[in-house]
């Protein structure tokens, strides 16, 4: 079971900020994660250069579903949270596919369960820029936020990271997997901007993977 949750703050935003540091050995230490990320998030649509900071983001592996349910509704830092946040919004996913590695590791492991076609689908795109290529990426970077804001089918798109300017991922919510695939295989801008990452070696790490959305939750506190 994997869970990505979003905070949104409209006080306590450099509380939330501090949490970045201070929640690690909490989500670390909790029963049943398997691998996790604390991340900020940027301004607007996909990458950016600029934070949002009244917003930020965790994602996590947990062993069971039970696992990710108690520490979303009953651990301590979900107690906080409801405190300090105005929102908070969390989604259930199961893998249908991952390629790549995050910090040297496959995290998302594909579910041999058949996708229910009524659910939404969740895309996480993550990558690691080489530093000797941060002028050529960021220089494509709105064409590539353009692309997937005007793409027919997603819904939602957040850009999110654990480092700016070097590490960036994006988190997007699609109506269904056929608008996935078009929006991929497409020749259009995205499709050029992935030719260019190759050929022009942007990344020294990446990650794809595409998830079916069990369900999603989203809080006013």
């Amino acid at each position: 079971m994997t869970t990505i949750s979003f905070f949104k703050y409209k006080k306590n935003k450099y509380w939330a900020f501090t949490q970045m540091r201070l929640a690690y050995d909490v989500i670390k230490n909790s029963p049943g994660v398997l691998f996790f990320k604390l991340l900020g998030t940027g301004a607007g649509d996909g990458f950016s250069l600029f934070p949002d900071f009244s917003t930020y983001s965790i994602i996590c592996v947990w062993k069971h579903e039970s696992d990710a349910l108690n520490f979303i509704n009953n651990s301590d830092h979900s107690k906080v949270i409801s405190q300090k946040a105005f929102s908070r919004q969390d989604f259930f996913l199961k893998t249908i596919k991952c390629h790549g590695k995050w910090d040297g590791v496959t995290p998302f492991v594909a579910n041999d369960r058949s996708l229910n076609e009524k659910n939404k689908i969740g895309i996480i795109t993550r990558a690691k820029i080489n530093k000797a290529r941060l002028f050529e990426f960021w220089n494509s970077v709105p064409k590539a936020s353009q692309a997937i804001k005007n793409a027919k089918g997603v819904e939602w798109c957040k850009g999110i990271g654990e480092w700016p300017f070097i590490q960036q991922a994006t988190f997007s919510v699609w109506d269904n997997l056929e608008s996935v695939k078009k929006f991929a295989y497409d020749k259009g801008a995205h499709s050029e901007i992935v030719r260019k990452t190759k050929k022009r070696n942007w990344y020294s790490e990446d990650l794809f993977a595409r998830f079916e959305i069990l369900h999603s939750e989203l809080k006013i506190l």
